[in-house]
């Protein structure tokens, strides 16, 4: 599962990229393989998506939070 497809209030555990630049920029900001992320906003048109991620929130686009794989 993609972290694009998590609604509000769901959590994850970040298992891969699917983009290997955008991994790099993605684990700068804390999304590091077994960390867990939490959903807690998707914007009215559904993008951006607020996560919660390393003990701080994260606004990512739709199209960067689609190459992040999830556990499932």
């Amino acid at each position: 599962m993609k972290l694009s497809q998590l609604k509000v209030g769901n959590r994850g555990i970040v298992k891969e990229f699917t983009d290997l630049e955008m991994s790099v920029k993605l684990m700068e900001m804390g999304c590091l393989p077994g960390e867990e992320v939490i959903v807690e906003r998707i914007a009215p048109l559904g993008d951006p998506i607020a996560i919660n991620v390393s003990g701080y929130q994260l606004s990512l686009r739709k199209r960067e939070a689609s190459t992040i794989i999830l556990h499932s």
